[in-house]
């Protein structure tokens, strides 16, 4: 893995963060907060991004290339969308890492370091940081919704296929 220093928070910085789509709702000034908790990481293919059992406090937004998502050595699925979040369970329940993350291409992300209060504080006060948190619990929400969607979806084929082979 190779990571840049914590990012700047600058204009060009904050446009890009503007790509990602599950950032377009920010406001600039929590734009910058997120950068200034935020390393950009490159992967090799093969390359783990976040080991099963592990307790890193780094959540992701893949930037570029495929991601494979496994629990117990099965494949759970695989992330190819620019934006797309992972590694937020661990911060959502501060248990360990559920699941493994393998790049299967060279992987770009941004990561975010969700211990690093420190880094998030700035000038605008408590109220400005709690929207920020906000803001963040919101996208975690979002995508998580959607991959229960999912995942009741390939429950229901699973359940179909038994009830075939019954």
């Amino acid at each position: 893995m190779q990571e840049t220093r914590y990012l700047k928070d600058n204009i060009e910085n904050i446009q890009r963060l503007l790509t990602i789509p599950a950032l377009r709702n920010f406001e600039t000034s929590n734009l910058s907060r997120l950068l200034r908790l935020s390393k950009i990481r490159e992967y090799e293919a093969g390359e783990k991004i976040i080991q099963e059992g592990d307790n890193d406090p780094w959540l992701y937004f893949l930037l570029d290339g495929r991601i494979r998502i496994e629990k117990k050595g099965i494949e759970i699925g695989v992330f190819t969308e620019r934006g797309e979040i992972f590694g937020e369970m661990r911060v959502i329940d501060s248990r360990s890492r559920s699941a493994t993350v393998i790049a299967l291409t060279e992987v770009v992300c941004l990561a975010v370091n969700t211990s690093a209060t420190d880094r998030m504080e700035g000038q605008d006060g408590r109220d400005e940081q709690l929207d920020f948190l906000l803001l963040l619990y919101r996208i975690f929400a979002e995508f998580l919704s959607i991959r229960l969607r999912l995942t009741s979806e390939e429950l229901i084929k699973a359940q179909k296929i038994l009830e075939t082979l019954k």
